[in-house]
């Protein structure tokens, strides 16, 4: 593992549910431990890849725990939705499950003011002794984070310490990396984003297609910390259909990659509504990008 708190390359892990869609903790030990084997670093678990929206608290926490338990890399536990006082709670509780740190979303739909994103972040941060790590995905929740309201973010909770940043620009997290407090790290949020990331000074990567190509995603971002920045492009370079398939308006995040992991004969069964389920014609697609890594067939 790199010096990176969390580790270089982590895996935004789906959640794996069995045939009735009920929460199966037995395939999600097996899963997170897969990943670690295939190059992760550390995991995400519960957050929008992992359906988090559709899980209860209790379930939440028992996959923490479950993950938690299973592996020895870094659990970063989503906690986090657009109510406040119900994300502190659960950030608090999230504690005792053995994770080793929250990730906490910019509140979503409700397109709060800066002042409010601070405050709502800033409650998160002070209900736990935990590290956080701060997302922002304003293609999902509506509303951007300012660079100036991270930082001060940063600044005003030593407990806030990283972002993982998905507003694929790279002005702005160039700026964040400048600004930031010693120790406050950026991860790119955006697969295909991974270079001109760490070329700014990112310090690795919170992904979904490691679900398949972790191996070689952890090559791409070891030959670039080499300085082989032709070798790094070239490894990516048959990666990008996979980028690619991740998320479409047919099929959005996480149906794809469960659907891929199905193919590779993982048991993450199918996605709860209202994303799924999957049909033949994504799972057609699944196999054919599987069949390109033909070493995961479990």
């Amino acid at each position: 593992m790199s010096d990176a708190r969390f580790g270089r390359l982590l895996t935004a892990m789906v959640t794996p549910f069995d045939d009735d869609l009920d929460l199966d903790l037995d395939a999600a030990r097996d899963l997170a431990r897969w990943l670690c084997a295939h190059g992760s670093e550390g995991l995400v678990v519960a957050g929008t890849t992992g359906e988090g929206p559709v899980l209860t608290d209790a379930e939440k926490l028992d996959l923490f725990a479950a993950v938690a338990d299973a592996v020895d890399a870094p659990v970063i536990a989503g906690t986090t939705g657009n109510n406040t006082a119900h994300d502190v709670e659960l950030t608090a509780k999230a504690a005792e499950t053995g994770v080793a740190g929250v990730l906490a979303l910019c509140p979503y739909y409700s397109r709060p003011s800066q002042a409010g994103i601070a405050a709502h972040l800033g409650a998160i941060a002070e209900a736990t002794e935990l590290p956080v790590m701060v997302y922002d995905i304003p293609v999902r929740t509506g509303r951007r984070i300012d660079p100036a309201t991270l930082l001060g973010l940063a600044r005003d909770h030593r407990n806030v310490v990283a972002v993982k940043d998905s507003t694929v620009d790279l002005v702005s997290a160039a700026r964040i990396v400048a600004g930031a407090p010693n120790g406050f790290e950026v991860y790119s949020g955006d697969d295909a984003l991974v270079l001109p990331y760490l070329s700014i000074g990112a310090v690795g990567l919170i992904s979904v297609a490691a679900h398949w190509c972790g191996t070689e995603l952890s090559q791409v971002i070891s030959l670039f910390e080499k300085g082989d920045h032709d070798a790094a492009v070239a490894q990516q370079a048959p990666l990008l259909d996979s980028f690619a398939f991740m998320s479409t308006e047919r099929w959005p995040n996480p149906l794809p990659a469960k659907a891929v992991l199905r193919a590779i004969g993982l048991q993450v069964g199918q996605c709860r509504l209202p994303l799924g389920p999957s049909d033949d014609s994504l799972d057609a697609a699944a196999a054919s990008i599987a069949a390109g890594f033909p070493a995961l067939h479990a």
